[in-house]
């Protein structure tokens, strides 16, 4: 039963825009929050950001903060990562998870995830 699904990856420049979209079924209906994490070739995974079903309050890690935004469309049950101004450094498989773990930034915390799509950002 896939519960979060994650599209919108690929390849971009360095200065150019993506947005990400997660959608959500099934148990990852019922958590408190969907965070954004990623994960580059040989580090480990990151934290980005995060965002309540409820009341869609957002929180991000310093390395997004400006650039990225995350949003949520209740209605199709989807969760979106916004980012902007894009580096080379962003290259990362990004993921998104949920949690029922107020205000969590650590994957342990983050119970169901997708599968993940890779972001490439070339200079």
């Amino acid at each position: 039963q896939v519960q979060l699904v994650e599209s919108g990856g690929g390849l971009v420049q360095a200065g150019g825009s993506l947005r990400l979209s997660c959608a959500a079924s099934g148990r990852a209906l019922n958590s408190h929050a969907v965070g954004w994490f990623r994960q580059a070739p040989g580090k480990e995974r990151e934290f980005v950001g995060r965002i309540t079903w409820s009341g869609g309050i957002t929180y991000y890690a310093d390395s997004g903060k400006g650039r990225f935004t995350i949003s949520k469309d209740n209605a199709k049950n989807t969760v979106y990562l916004q980012m902007n101004s894009l580096k080379p450094e962003d290259t990362a498989v990004y993921y998104c998870a949920t949690t029922l773990v107020y205000k969590a930034t650590l994957s342990a915390h983050y119970n169901i995830w997708g599968q993940g799509t890779q972001v490439t950002v070339s200079s």
